[in-house]
């Protein structure tokens, strides 16, 4: 179903990754505190022929390092586009939110994280997301979710208060997924969003405050997506947010019935307890065999394809052959290519076409490109020092990102999804 075609190295350990939601970029925050971004070439069918023709016999052209900087003095936590795209924006151990132009990376506006309450010190960030034009979440290690409205952004001064706080969790936010609109909707923008922290998932409305939390899960939730479009027999309203947790289950809950889950996916079955599900994307309408198909990223390196539905199907391919690092970055750009991140790199996959030539075949005619790694005038060696211990944090957290042995090379057969 898909191909690596690409392998982007990285000289220090990926901890966010951020695709952009209307042209071919993809950007990586590091544990150094560097952020870079890629521009990547368009679709075959937005090329001209003779750049089409090229693209399409490797499934990439040309890939672009736009820009790359140290952006914060600890290690990016977190990275996310704007709702249209002009701006990036990025999280660090530093206390700090950067607002970035996307084409030329120069920060806009700075945002100060408010302080953990009960220690007065440093809360640091784990997850970004814009849901609006106007309003930006920030989730933190303390459980603390803060509401920017971007709107009151200067320049020249340094952003402090949120417009809104909330507390839905006991322990660090992992993920916030937005609700879509309902039919009422005048905007058509999100007003709620669910979020996982610790064992709890919890709704929460941008102005009206935490709605919902679960009952205890007994185990560690960590990423969350949502799918539309399936089955409203019964009850069922045709909405279900998936979850993954830290043993390799996905949970399943219905929109609207947040007490608990309502059915539970072994998508890993390792000894001793499945990998933590790490990340997870909703394969795009167009791209794979058809089908709700969400894709996980394990704590192993592995990813998993898992069909939602009454023929439940799992399938997986390999991020890493080598190394068994978590896939902390999951996602598809504009054109359905995707794009997995872990360890010290970020690979790109197309679909594969029937008429595409073998694996051998490809390496022989030279179509799969590695990119050098990019110079930096900024000291890897304090980059590096200064992530040590913000690196050994990041790893009890999630305590099994690196259990599980070496399987397969990389490109397996995808018979339950063909």
């Amino acid at each position: 179903m898909f191909d690596t075609v690409c392998t982007i190295p990285l000289a220090h350990e990926l901890f966010a990754q951020a695709i952009h939601p209307r042209e071919p970029v993809v950007s990586a925050g590091l544990s150094s505190g560097h952020v870079y971004t890629y521009r990547l070439p368009p679709a075959a069918s937005d090329q001209e022929d003779g750049d089409a023709a090229a693209a399409s016999g490797s499934g990439f052209g040309h890939i672009d390092t736009a820009w790359r900087t140290r952006r914060h003095k600890g290690s990016c936590r977190t990275l996310a586009f704007g709702h249209d795209g002009a701006h990036l924006y990025s999280a660090g151990t530093d206390g700090i939110v950067k607002q970035a132009d996307v084409r030329t990376g120069q920060v806009t506006a700075k945002i100060a994280i408010p302080l953990e309450s009960r220690t007065g010190s440093i809360d640091p960030p784990t997850v970004l997301h814009a849901l609006t034009p106007q309003a930006l979440i920030l989730g933190t290690d303390s459980s603390a979710m803060h509401v920017y409205d971007l709107r009151a952004l200067r320049p020249s001064e340094l952003s402090i208060k949120p417009q809104h706080t909330y507390h839905p969790h006991d322990d660090y936010v992992s993920s916030i997924t937005p609700l879509p609109p309902g039919e009422a909707s005048t905007s058509g923008l999100p007003k709620q969003w669910v979020s996982v922290g610790g064992t709890t998932l919890a709704v929460t409305d941008v102005r009206r405050g935490v709605m919902v939390r679960s009952e205890n899960q007994e185990e560690e939730l960590l990423s969350s997506v949502m799918v539309t479009g399936l089955s409203k027999r019964g009850t069922n309203v045709g909405e279900k947010l998936i979850v993954g947790g830290g043993s390799g289950v996905l949970t399943l809950w219905e929109r609207g019935v947040w007490d608990d889950q309502d059915e539970r996916i072994i998508v890993d079955r390792s000894p001793g307890g499945g990998e933590s599900i790490d990340s997870l994307s909703l394969l795009p309408q167009g791209v794979g065999p058809g089908g709700k198909i969400v894709v996980a990223g394990l704590g192993n390196g592995e990813l998993k394809f898992v069909k939602i539905g009454p023929n439940k199907t799992v399938s997986e391919l390999k991020h890493d052959e080598l190394q068994a690092e978590a896939v902390v970055g999951l996602g598809f750009d504009v054109t359905g290519r995707m794009f997995s991140g872990g360890g010290k790199m970020i690979k790109a996959w197309h679909e594969k076409l029937e008429e595409d030539a073998t694996e051998e075949e490809e390496q022989a005619a030279g179509t799969k490109r590695t990119l050098d790694p990019d110079s930096d005038d900024d000291s890897d060696e304090e980059a590096g020092e200064s992530s040590d211990e913000e690196r050994e944090s990041k790893k009890r957290k999630k305590r099994k990102r690196s259990k599980g042995k070496q399987k397969g090379n990389g490109i397996v057969g995808f018979s339950g999804l063909d």
